[in-house]
């Protein structure tokens, strides 16, 4: 198991980012739809507590969203988008 201070030495493996990238499509797109986002940045708690100080970028593409960037934030804190709605 990844502490979360080890994150902070290292990037992403391609599995944690198809992970965060699956959680996003699956449960934050759909709330991002109804809000009418369309870019913006936020962390990646939803993906799990390991990866509450990890940021992304995101972007409307079509209907869809996609992530253009990954960034480590020690200062990111998790954020509900269900509060929003």
């Amino acid at each position: 198991m990844v502490s979360e201070g080890d994150l902070v030495h290292r990037n992403l493996t391609a599995e944690e980012r198809a992970h965060i990238q699956d959680v996003f499509h699956e449960e934050m797109a759909p709330k991002l739809r109804r809000l009418d986002a369309r870019t913006g940045v936020i962390d990646c708690g939803f993906a799990g507590d390991r990866f509450k100080c990890w940021m992304i970028t995101f972007r409307s593409r079509g209907s869809a969203f996609e992530i253009v960037e990954f960034e480590y934030d020690e200062e990111g804190g998790e954020m509900s988008l269900d509060a929003l709605e």
